[in-house]
């Protein structure tokens, strides 16, 4: 069904409206759209003219006055014009003041700072500078007492209670811009802090995988091709776990890129679970082919973890012998897991000689700086050191409180 527009509810022969066609809609005047004003604008304008309402008509009853429809008139002006505050607050507030003036001239009411005039001296303090609010300020004193009608005694009274009025208003507006400044800085500092934590944190995992796998790779090409002429079954099976290595650091570094992407593109499929403790069998096998003898004990009842706790715990025992790998040469390493009431403690420790140079910078290496952050994230406390008679030693503990659903242990369980 074909839309209607004002266009086509015209006469045949009458001229066309100009301007876009807009179906079903009121058109709002441009100078209207102008003033850029919201419905909490409009609700401010109609709650200060309710206010100087209520006044003079209290003030008149007061007095023994009636009522003068030209005032109300006057003091009705006063909506049109603080919906431009934000827009024009300078010009507003001149223009209310005018009003006050006028409205002074033809009534006899007493000296009173009214609250329009309130809303619109707020306003230009508050997006103003000093000067032009100082000016503001001084302007607005005078001119809410002209033609008041009252001298004396009572006129010096009102015009202290107008400067009294014009002061708190005026501080009521920096204060109130001052605290703006300090939320709007504290938001971008937050928001630059999570953007740096969120780059540390990718920075660690990618240094995680790469370092790992690329190391693995690296010690399977070396022995596939030592074993290539002489035993090409070692340099197949060492190709088959190069080759899963590289499969595996994929399916990681697609994983993170995934979260990296997440809300852009619809998920056809569920993610990958993150590595965890159940994990550890695969990347102990693998150092074993990579030349480093590595032994795995698991201490106490079995329980799952967080998804957070165990990634940290795969982490910590993945860089670890990594590290060992590269440092430690062709050597011994144990990996101890275990599992207490309200924590687990994984601990990783090789037999490597103490001649090495390059073990002695490792603690300040990106690995060790990861896996702190990592342990911190979690509340724990982490240990590296080299051992006196030689090897290093890793060792982490974990906060790890059982919940609900854990299952009970299944004793002790020993591989390696």
């Amino acid at each position: 069904m074909p839309m209607t527009t004002t266009d086509d509810l015209r006469p045949k022969g009458a001229r066309p409206l100009s301007g876009p066609r807009i179906p079903h809609e009121i058109r709002i005047p441009r100078g209207i759209r102008a003033l850029n004003w919201t419905r909490n604008d409009a609700l401010v304008a109609i709650a200060a003219v309710v206010v100087d309402l209520v006044g003079y008509a209290l003030g008149a009853a007061g007095g023994g006055r009636p009522l003068s429809v030209s005032a109300l008139v006057l003091v009705v002006l006063t909506a049109p014009c603080l919906l431009a505050r934000r827009v024009r607050p300078v010009a507003v507030l001149g223009a209310v003041l005018a009003l006050g003036v006028a409205l002074n001239l033809i009534t006899s009411q007493g000296p009173h700072f009214s609250a329009g005039a309130t809303v619109a001296l707020y306003s230009v303090a508050r997006v103003r500078g000093p000067a032009v609010t100082a000016a503001a300020a001084l302007a607005a004193v005078p001119l809410t007492v002209v033609g008041s009608g009252s001298g004396g005694t009572t006129g010096f009274m009102g015009l202290l209670g107008n400067t009294i009025a014009v002061l708190l208003v005026v501080a009521a507006a920096l204060l109130t811009r001052r605290w703006h400044q300090e939320t709007e800085a504290r938001r971008i500092l937050l928001a630059e802090r999570a953007v740096a934590d969120e780059r540390r944190r990718i920075a660690r995992e990618l240094h995680d995988i790469v370092a790992h796998h690329i190391t693995t790779m690296q010690l399977m090409a070396g022995g596939a091709r030592a074993n290539l002429a002489h035993d090409p079954g070692a340099a197949r099976e060492a190709l088959v776990t190069l080759e899963g290595s590289g499969r595996m650091a994929l399916r990681e570094m697609r994983q993170l890129l995934d979260v990296l992407r997440a809300g852009e593109e619809p998920e056809h499929t569920p993610p990958a679970p993150q590595p965890g403790p159940g994990d550890l069998d695969r990347i102990v096998a693998e150092a074993g082919l990579g030349g480093l003898e590595t032994g795995f004990t698991v201490d106490g009842p079995v329980r799952p973890l967080p998804p957070a706790l165990g990634l940290t715990v795969f982490r910590i025992v993945q860089e670890s012998l990594t590290n060992a790998r590269k440092h430690a040469g062709r050597t011994r390493a144990h990996v101890r897991l275990t599992y207490r009431p309200d924590e687990v403690t994984v601990e990783v420790r090789d037999e490597g000689s103490g001649d090495r140079p390059a073990r002695a910078a490792q603690g300040s290496g990106y690995g060790l700086i990861g896996m702190r952050e990592r342990v911190a994230l979690q509340g724990g406390t982490l240990e590296a050191a080299a051992l006196d008679g030689g090897g290093f030693r890793v060792a982490a503990r974990l906060p790890a409180p059982p919940g609900p659903d854990v299952p009970g242990g299944e004793g002790e369980e020993e591989r390696g």
